[in-house]
């Protein structure tokens, strides 16, 4: 699933290729994709601009002229490409955003979990997931005072705990791996047991985490690539994650993989030591 780094680079190559551009035309191929009946959802967006591209989280805000916004979230494996009038579609291609300019905004699912809620723009944040959602995990987002309060009414293992969208944004199975790694803290380790000096360089790895992946342009593990059709770099930083059996960074042990919350994990049993609170 594309994170927060993924989703904000895919942001950042929109607002390059696509910002200003008037949207003609709307072809909606795959109907279950969008709120609103596709009659509505075309006229809500055809001969608008599409004036900004925002980001919360791991959700887009494509910002139109007239006061609406279409709130899309990639899930899985979804992805936006621009390419010419013309070009043959993919059999993945599920809408298709017509160009004044003689291009085409394509959206691009695999496996069709993306979804899209035209709104009004003050509405934006009342779309199911972002009602609820956690600070960003910036400097100025997440606060070391925030995360003291919020980890001691806790008892959850610390991997689903950060993986809790409404924690914290945009982490999600990659990074909190490689976060856990980075602090030292075992993924099964419940929240509320962590002293507030590990939280404090938890707080610290995060950030630096999330802002490495963003200059990486993201970690493609699957069928991730950003606006441009690139696939992401990060991926060839990664300490831990899809590293299993091999020997850990730091000490050499050799890492090991579990499922928790559903979600493969990977840690070193050396360095991430599961502790009594």
């Amino acid at each position: 699933m594309p994170e927060l780094p993924e989703v904000e680079t895919v942001r950042r190559g929109l607002t390059e290729l696509v910002q200003n551009s008037k949207i003609t035309k709307v072809d909606v191929l795959y109907p279950k994709m969008i709120n609103l009946d596709p009659d509505d959802f075309k006229k809500g967006v055809e001969n608008t601009t599409l004036e900004e591209i925002g980001r919360r989280g791991k959700y887009l805000f494509l910002r139109l002229s007239n006061g609406l916004t279409i709130v899309s979230h990639l899930r899985m494996e979804g992805n936006y490409d621009v390419v010419a009038e013309g070009d043959a579609l993919s059999k993945h291609t599920h809408i298709v955003f017509h160009l004044s300019d003689g291009r085409m905004l394509r959206y691009n699912d695999t496996r069709k979990f993306g979804r899209m809620n035209l709104v009004d723009r003050k509405d934006e944040l009342s779309v199911a997931g972002l009602k609820t959602i956690g600070p960003e995990p910036t400097e100025d987002g997440l606060k070391l005072d925030y995360m003291v309060k919020i980890f001691a009414k806790s008892k959850k293992e610390i991997k689903p705990f950060l993986l809790d969208q409404s924690k914290i944004a945009g982490l999600g199975n990659i990074y909190v791996d490689e976060v856990l790694w980075m602090s030292k803290i075992h993924p099964t380790q419940p929240a509320n047991t962590l002293a507030e000096s590990e939280l404090k360089e938890l707080r610290k790895n995060i950030i630096l985490e999330i802002k490495k992946a963003i200059a990486g342009h993201g970690t493609t593990v699957h069928s991730y690539s950003n606006a441009y059709g690139e696939a992401g770099s990060f991926q060839n930083h990664l300490n831990v994650y899809g590293r299993k059996g091999e020997p850990c960074l730091r000490c050499g042990t050799p890492i090991e993989k579990i499922k928790l919350a559903q979600r493969g994990t990977h840690f070193c049993p050396h360095c991430q030591v599961l502790r009594e609170g």
